[in-house]
């Protein structure tokens, strides 16, 4: 027997035993016009006993396929031969026997070689999966790990069509054989744990101890498109690189559209300078409607269709109507390039052209105003996709602008300021002069943060609050203007609009802002502006400004809330940067995520004129302590403003060994130097999110300052720093003392924590000078 795997846990008899007892039945009522011919047919199934007790051999399934074929007739009617695509099988195997007309079609196209196998699909689940089919018919236990199974098949012409497999198992039966063990609940309890074990489900369910009697009708559906924007999002939001994801648009839209031979181009709209240009933005397409003979803007028809009132524009024939507009650079360029039918889409993301995308065919007519409408199934994924990447390269020229021009630390200012000196000096002289290295040995690191906790839920939120309110107000509006019976299209918007309302309220997706977005905009809109309460579609389209509209105001509440906790820490911190410079000069650097970070590196080296003593690290430390106790208080005072009440998470890392930074010439910042000190960023990395050992806890808890360390002495000083904060009113009483779990290639850390006071008198506390603290130092 032909199977997909070969060790397996369910023997198979491929048998038509219960199609045979349907047609006994029939053959034994005198009184069903069927039963003489089910008789006869008896009679001559009967001469082959291997359909009722089972095929073992696809021998003889090949030498019985006319008799089956009649057993089936009902099961496969001739009439839907070319409608359907079914055949008969064993489950998730790769047989398919008594196929339809359709189905083999579809096999012929697909060639000679193709081979039909199930997506993805592994001996592993396999096994698991027939596993599990015993334990729901013997033991009433249902493990429902399944998900859809698919058939990629190519056609002719070399697109990749994917069909969804369904099985109808009505005529399979399972039975356990002698040698079956039976299975206990302890057992089963021991595989719900061990799902990649598979040694331990074959020593369960040993191979071939049950059987499995019967067949299945598999039935195929055409996803091709469904499937293609699945893969296409998948590939899109992933971190695969530029030319996987290039290819995956490219087979998308060719699944889509049906056209092995389309071509996709993208052409970025710089707002700046206003043009065109070929820039790579993530993804680098070439350009079917920008050449270096031409100027890199549109022009004429479509100009007005793209940049005004962005929709598609589409030419289905370039030859003809060349011959209507012969002084058409862009139509000539096109021409000149092989294409003969095209479609240009505007890239569009609230209200901004990013680009546009370019569909084009050395075919006529294939791509045309009417195809064009397709774009709108795919569209969304692909504006987000640019718009990321776009935002993405934004943030990377500001980054290489900041590296390249930034203003040097004052702290280190002297070595640069030395270093060109020389360089001036010696080629003013006629000499050749390489720039040294900038490096600062044996300096000590410290770092600390205060970040913003639970800020992403609290953007999901909003995020359902205001699409929420939207939808409430869309409903209310052609819940109003509907006539009932008659307003079939106002029936069905307002069908969709409250599905979308119902799965908001479950959880928000990664796309499910943009995917209700782009249904209002693309289907509702239309509609509503052509009912005839205006005043109310007005007063809605005012609440759905993305600046002022009541729609947006929890995000902007969002954003208004981030913006402020992040400018309180910023201004408390860079104040007392001032201060503290004052005692000994370090590098100091600061970075605004969810929160504040910053790195400071204090040494000999970088003061060389000063001497450095071990006070001074430790003033700098008690600083950093008390600094940060302060932005938590300032941060727990701005709450009571606040739009949304977000808390904060504090650590500190406290690494006592000193360090070596260099300046990188082609990055133009400072960073870690040697493999040693590499330890210490790899820490500085992981420390964030790691737990307490043992549990599930985060090290870190708002309200909450917790110090990471890995020595006794580090524990001993800190324990000195947190006591001159008690005393001081700042800091709890208590204090934790915890064990880090174990990172990748980070082990044996601990941390304190300890609780910060926030009943401060603010005005004494912004006036406080850091001073006497210092002096407890002794």
């Amino acid at each position: 027997m032909l199977t997909l795997f070969t060790d397996k846990p369910l023997r198979f008899q491929f048998s038509f035993h219960k199609v045979i007892e349907k047609l006994e039945a029939t053959a034994a009522d005198s009184t069903n016009w069927r039963s003489a011919y089910a008789t006869d047919l008896l009679a001559r199934v009967n001469q082959h006993p291997e359909l009722r007790d089972g095929i073992t051999d696809i021998k003889q399934m090949n030498e019985n396929e006319a008799l089956i074929r009649e057993l089936l007739a009902d099961l496969f009617p001739e009439d839907l031969t070319l409608n359907e695509i079914k055949a008969v099988s064993l489950p998730y195997q790769s047989l398919a026997f008594n196929k339809t007309q359709r189905f083999q079609n579809i096999l012929n196209d697909a060639g000679p070689d193709f081979s039909i196998n199930i997506r993805d699909f592994t001996e592993h689940q396999y096994y698991v999966l027939s596993c599990c089919i015993i334990l729901s018919e013997f033991y009433n236990v249902h493990f429902d790990f399944s998900r859809p199974l698919f058939y990629d098949i190519p056609t002719k012409d070399g697109i990749v069509k994917h069909y969804r497999i369904l099985y109808n198992g009505d005529f399979l039966e399972i039975l356990p054989t002698k040698e079956a063990p039976e299975i206990t609940p302890e057992q089963i309890s021991e595989l719900i744990d061990n799902y990649d074990d598979l040694a331990l489900w074959k020593k369960t369910f040993p191979v071939d101890h049950w059987t499995i009697k019967g067949f299945v009708i598999m039935n195929l559906v055409d996803v091709t498109t469904e499937s293609a924007l699945s893969t296409l999002k998948e590939d899109l939001l992933s971190k695969q690189p530029p030319q996987v994801v290039k290819e995956s648009l490219q087979n998308a839209f060719r699944s889509i559209f049906r056209l092995p031979d389309i071509r996709i181009g993208f052409s970025r709209f710089d707002m700046d300078e206003g043009y065109f240009n070929n820039k790579a933005v993530g993804l680098k397409f070439d350009s079917y409607i920008l050449g270096c003979e031409m100027d890199a803007r549109l022009s004429g028809e479509p100009y007005q269709c793209i940049m005004h009132d962005q929709t598609y524009f589409a030419g289905s024939d370039v030859e003809k109507m060349l011959l209507e507009y012969p002084d058409s650079k862009l139509l000539k360029h096109l021409h000149d390039q092989g294409v003969q039918s095209f479609i240009l889409a505007p890239v569009i993301k609230n209200d901004t052209l990013l680009g546009v995308l370019e569909l084009v065919s050395p075919q006529k007519n294939v791509l045309n105003s009417v195809t064009a409408n397709k774009l709108d199934i795919i569209m969304p994924f692909l504006v987000d996709t640019i718009d990321r990447k776009v935002q993405e390269m934004q943030n990377h020229v500001q980054a290489l602008i900041q590296e390249h021009y930034t203003t040097l630390h004052p702290s280190v200012y002297w070595k640069f300021k030395r270093e060109a000196t020389n360089y001036i000096t010696e080629t003013n002289a006629g000499l050749d002069y390489n720039f040294k290295e900038i490096t600062f040995k044996d300096v000590y690191p410290l770092y600390g943060q205060v970040d913003i906790g639970e800020s992403s839920i609290t953007r999901n939120r909003s995020v359902q609050i205001d699409i929420g309110n939207q939808l409430k107000a869309l409903i209310a509006i052609l819940d109003a203007a509907k006539r009932p019976g008659k307003d079939l299209a106002i029936e069905e918007l307002l069908f969709d609009l409250r599905t979308f309302y119902d799965e908001l309220n479950t959880g928000l997706r990664a796309d499910t802002e943009q995917q209700i977005q782009h249904y209002i905009e693309t289907r509702v809109y239309t509609v509503l502006r052509s009912l005839p309460a205006k005043d109310e579609v007005a007063t809605y389209f005012e609440q759905a400004d993305a600046h002022t509209g009541a729609f947006h105001q929890q995000r902007r509440n969002y954003e208004k809330t981030l913006s402020l906790i992040n400018q309180k820490l910023i201004n408390v911190i860079d104040a007392r940067q001032a201060e503290i410079q004052q005692y000994f000069p370090h590098y100091f650097e600061r970075f605004k995520t969810d929160g504040i970070e910053h790195n400071m590196y204090m040494g000999a080296n970088i003061a060389p004129k000063l001497n450095f003593k071990p006070q001074d690290l430790k003033r700098l430390r008690l600083w950093q302590l008390r600094v940060i106790a302060e932005m938590e208080i300032e941060q727990f005072e701005l709450k009571s403003i606040l739009p949304y009440q977000l808390g904060v998470t504090s650590l500190i890392l406290v690494f006592s060994t000193p360090i070596a930074i260099r300046f990188r010439m082609d990055e133009k910042h400072f960073d870690v130097d040697g493999a040693y000190n590499i330890r210490y960023e790899v820490i500085k990395k992981r420390i964030d999110k790691a737990n307490i050992k043992g549990t599930t806890q985060r090290i870190t808890q708002q309200g909450k300052i917790t110090i990471v360390y890995a020595k006794a002495e580090e524990e001993r000083e800190y324990k000195k720093y947190i006591k001159i904060l008690q005393a001081e009113g700042i800091l709890d009483k208590t204090v934790e003392k915890l064990e880090v779990e174990d990172l990748q290639g980070v082990s044996g850390l601990k941390a304190l924590r300890v609780g910060v006071l926030h009943n401060q008198n603010l005005a004494v506390l912004r006036a406080a000078s850091y001073d006497k603290l210092y002096e407890q130092l002794g």
